[in-house]
């Protein structure tokens, strides 16, 4: 009947409620090493994972008929959630974690797949969310064809497909380079890469931090694209996309403050990337203590040496506590769960844990070079021209921005009520940087944080799934 609703559509479906001693959230390389070590060492652990396999955006595993046709994509990586099984983790796929009780103590969960709402209750919880990709906008960015770096490489790779035939790969940070390797891999053939730095030159004051097998693993990728007659181009950027129904080339050109000529290049695909963000939004809505990480202005928890936060009982790991890669996210891991195992009177080896730390100090120096050699841009705000889209689930415009800030609008958080930035399904996590950089823009002073303020629901749920839990708590 018009107008009414029945009980049926409106009820909320409840999952059972999960006691365990630790709650592990997100099961890539950092919450599954975590895991296991929980596991084996006496204590009942519930691994939360979004999607319906373990082992997250690095150790992503194919469909069946693509590993029979092509192998195992990552076999280190099946092997470890193959372990992860045995040891008894119970292992929650397809759960999203979209809120958190005041203590952290209760996980607020939805079933990505029925939106059944339920509970995960822990004596202590390990944040080991990863990142995702950073993005900076540009003339033609939201135009068909123009992709994240991750996702040419997740086609190339779990589905054996090219984004693209005429592909150019721009952006900055080392991961651009298995991308454009991948690609060739499946037949696209790479117009350019587009380095905005210059990080491929010999730096004396930079080979205390380099590690031998990075070193052996970068050149293996050099080796590919200089068999494929593709060359790096150091300090230039994509300008602008031009298309209409989808890109169909590209206006590239030197860095802010570089010499080079302008040209445009005929593709179908564009790839860009710009290294990644941590993905801190559940410590952050707990209150933990943070920190803004430079150069690239992220929150950061504050965390001692095995990863606890000010919070008793949270622990962060993995590169939600900082982009280091996925060794460092491994370690990051054990450590966190050798710290709760402490906690929880179930002991750790001191000498494992020795080890551990002096293998996470040396990941952080190779984590802090790679930093200095791929920072992100910093003048995206000032270069941008006011019809860029900002924020894309929105269509914001950074005009839009900029004459709100010129109207007195100069918070991040003012802003994005002032304007919706940040309130659509990606909530801020694409655009809060650059709305914090235009707002600094026009206010004369940069924004205290360069992340819109962590709130439940943490990611989009049914409206009555957060009206269902709010009753529950009255």
């Amino acid at each position: 009947m018009s107008g009414q609703t029945t009980a049926a559509t409106t009820a909320t479906v409840r999952a059972p409620d999960t006691e365990a001693d630790v709650a592990v959230v997100g099961a890539g390389p950092a919450g599954l090493n975590a895991a296991l070590a929980l596991a084996r060492g006496g204590l009942r652990v519930a691994l939360i994972e979004e999607s319906s396999e373990l082992g997250g955006q690095y150790y992503k595993r194919r469909k069946a008929p693509m590993a029979a046709a092509f192998g195992d994509f990552r076999p280190e990586g099946t092997a470890l959630v193959r372990a992860v099984r045995a040891a008894g983790v119970n292992c929650l796929t397809q759960t999203l974690v979209w809120g958190a009780d005041d203590d952290g103590r209760t996980l607020f969960t939805a079933d990505v797949r029925t939106s059944a709402a339920g509970r995960v209750r822990a004596r202590a919880t390990i944040v080991a969310t990863g990142a995702f990709e950073r993005t900076e906008p540009f003339p033609g960015w939201v135009l068909p064809g123009v992709v994240t770096a991750g996702f040419a490489l997740h086609l190339a790779t779990m589905d054996r497909v090219p984004v693209g035939r005429r592909v150019v790969v721009a952006g900055t940070g080392p991961f651009l380079l298995p991308v454009a390797c991948a690609l060739l891999e499946v037949g696209a053939r790479v117009e350019a890469l587009l380095e905005l730095n210059h990080p491929y030159r010999l730096r004396p004051d930079s080979l205390g931090a380099v590690r031998p097998a990075r070193l052996v693993e970068a050149a293996g990728y050099l080796l590919t694209l200089a068999r494929h007659s593709v060359r790096i181009e150091q300090g230039m950027r994509v300008l602008a996309a031009h298309g209409n129904e989808r890109v169909r080339s590209v206006e590239v050109g030197p860095a802010a403050g570089g010499v080079g000529a302008v040209r445009q290049l005929e593709v179908d695909a564009l790839c860009v990337g710009f290294g990644f963000r941590p993905s801190t939004e559940l410590p952050r809505m707990l209150g933990c203590l943070t920190r803004t990480s430079a150069p690239g202005g992220d929150e950061l928890p504050v965390l001692d040496h095995d990863g606890a936060t000010s919070i008793d009982g949270l622990y962060v790991a993995g590169e939600a506590a900082g982009i280091a890669g996925v060794h460092a996210a491994g370690v990051r891991g054990e450590l966190a769960a050798h710290a709760v195992l402490r906690r929880l009177g179930q002991g750790a080896s001191p000498r494992r844990v020795s080890a551990l730390r002096r293998r996470a100090c040396s990941l952080d120096r190779f984590a802090a070079l790679n930093q200095r050699l791929f920072p992100p841009p910093g003048d995206t705000a000032v270069s941008l021209a006011d019809g860029t889209q900002v924020c894309r689930c929105e269509g914001i415009t950074a005009g839009e921005i900029r004459r709100a800030a010129a109207s007195g609008w100069n918070d991040l958080h003012a802003m994005k009520g002032a304007t919706r930035a940040g309130m659509g399904p990606c909530q801020g996590r694409e655009c809060s940087h650059i709305v914090a950089a235009l707002t600094g823009e026009m206010s004369g002073r940069p924004c205290d944080s360069a992340s819109f303020s962590a709130r439940i629901p943490l990611r989009p749920v049914p409206l009555r799934i957060a009206m269902a839990a709010a009753a529950e708590e009255l």
